[in-house]
Parts: C-alpha cells; structure tokens; sequence
C-alpha cells in the first residue's frame, strides 16, 4: 500500500513512489473534435465545455507535437532540472481518429527528451480494441494512462449536458481496457445540474466499482462560451453550485465512501478568472482548498474508504 502522509492516496506521492523523482505534465492541444460536436453523434459538446479554460498558451493545434512538448518543457525546467515529463493529450477527445494517425502522434510525443509516458484524455464511446492493443504494446516500455472523462454516472445527467454517451457506455469501455497494462483514470464533475447531495455522494460508490488507478474531482464551474453560461443566465434555478465550504464538508464526506486504493488526483480545478462566471471562491487558490480539505478530514478522524466497504455491501 503506497504511505503518503495524508488520509487519502495523493497523486504528487504514487508519482515520486513510481518514479523516484517529480514527473510534470505537457498538456497538447492536436486539433482533435468530439463526436457530440462534429455531428457524428451530436452538435454543440458538451454543455459545460470551453477547452479554453486549461490550454496554456504554448498549447495550439498549429504547433507540431514536439514543438508544444519542448515549449513546455523549457518552461517547467526552469524551476525543477531534474524532473521527467508526461505528454498529456487533454483537449477533446483524443482517440477520435484513426490508429495509424494516433501512432503517429503518440510516437512523436514519445521521442521527445525526457517524455516517459502518456496521459490520453478521451470519451468511454471512442475508444477500440486495436487502440487498447497498441497502448498496451506502448505500456510495455512507458507509462501510459488512459484517462475516461465518466462526469457523472447518471445518464440522466449526461443526456442533460449533452455528453450523448451512457454511463453503460463508460462501464463497457472499463471492462475493455482492464488489465491491458496501462493505467485508468476517471474524471467526475461534482454538482452537475439537478444532481442531489444523495446521487453525488454515490457517484463515490458507482466509480469505485471501475478498475481505476486515478480519479480526478472538481466542482462544477460556468465558463464563458459555453452552453451552460446561457443556461445559467436564462435558468439559474437549476444550479445549485458549491460554495468553498460547502464543497470541501462535501468532499470529506465522498472520500469516506470511495475505494481505498483509488489515487486522487485532485479535488479541485481552477479556471482563468477571465473566463469563470460562477461560483467565485474570494480568490482561493487550489492548494489552499486542498489544505482545508486536508484538515477537516483530521478534524473529522475520517479518511478515504473509512465507509467504503458499509456502502459497497449496502
């Protein structure tokens, strides 16, 4: 069992235990769609999406791989000499192509200096067995993860916001994928829409059930150009975002039910000011609400799967 010091497994303390050394993530940004974008399966995305709000500056589809890759790393080496790096194919939907051309990308990112491995962000409905394949041939010599954006895992939520999968969709892509030799993430908005306090906490319950290595978690954020910002505008009723403190109470309370063996790799996401309309935390910054959540969990002598086996059974 990884130790990291904390009531929950932390993300920073799997990679050093991995690695031996820090290991900081290049996001890309290849050009790629959606099929709930393109027409395929939908039109418009997302609800909630604006890819704007975590591309750096140095991230444009105009740049090659390599390019973005050694912008990115001249900037984190900066600060640390000695770290590795992860391309990380974030915007979109990153196995939404055909396999030669993901070869092609993957194997440019992958010669790279100092690139040990891949980070793919993708949909559980745009994935396939010969991609699961050729990742699992790459697992073999890098580290590779292969991150399914679940959002939520009811369907009534992901017809809301226009995801045009179903969390069954999700649960199929998982079973694929499990035990290929790379790792798998998930990735859940927490307050989407009409969701209860009851139907978020199960969300704990339901993706512990997956076979994931990682988690990320943040709350819910109206960004501007995005669906959802004229849905806020015209219907607000139908929000109920979480203040600070009402989101950290929260998340000391899913982290009880949640699988004991899941890495979290964060609670929080924080969009550029210029771009979130709502909610506005007074300008704290991630870290200090994951200092917060860190105290309240001692405060509380509660920690990550204390109530997981209870809710599993129940």
């Amino acid at each position: 069992m990884l130790i990291t010091g904390k009531r929950y497994l932390d993300y920073s303390s799997f990679i050093k235990s991995t690695f031996g050394n820090r290991v900081q993530k290049i996001t890309l940004d290849i050009g790629f769609s959606c099929p709930n974008r393109d027409g395929s399966k939908g039109f418009g995305g997302c609800t909630y999406c604006n890819n704007d709000t975590f591309n750096p500056d140095y991230c444009v589809p105009t740049k090659s791989i390599k390019q973005q890759l050694e912008e990115g790393i001249l900037r984190f080496s900066k600060k640390y000499k000695t770290q590795k790096y992860f391309a990380y194919f974030q915007a979109y939907t990153n196995t939404y192509s055909d396999l030669d051309s993901l070869k092609k990308m993957y194997e440019e990112a992958l010669s790279v200096e100092n690139v040990i491995g891949l980070v793919i962000g993708t949909r559980p409905d745009c994935i396939s067995e010969e991609i699961i394949d050729y990742l699992s041939f790459l697992s073999k010599q890098y580290y590779i993860s292969l991150e399914f954006g679940v959002e939520s895992t009811l369907n009534k939520t992901l017809i809301d916001v226009n995801r045009c999968h179903s969390f069954e969709d999700t649960i199929a892509a998982y079973k694929l994928c499990e035990n290929k030799g790379f790792h798998l993430g998930a990735h859940l908005i927490i307050g989407l829409p009409n969701e209860s306090k009851e139907e978020l906490l199960n969300h704990a319950i339901e993706i512990s059930k997956l076979p994931i290595t990682t988690l990320k978690l943040h709350h819910l954020q109206i960004v501007k150009k995005s669906i959802m910002a004229h849905q806020f505008k015209t219907s607000p009723e139908q929000f109920n975002l979480f203040t600070a403190e009402n989101y950290i109470e929260f998340i000391s309370e899913f982290i009880g039910l949640l699988r004991p063996d899941i890495i979290i790799e964060r609670f929080v996401s924080e969009a550029p000011q210029d771009l979130l309309i709502a909610p506005k935390w007074n300008g704290l910054k991630n870290f200090e609400i994951v200092d917060k959540i860190d105290k309240l969990l001692t405060q509380k002598n509660t920690w990550q799967g204390k109530f997981y086996l209870k809710a599993s059974n129940y």
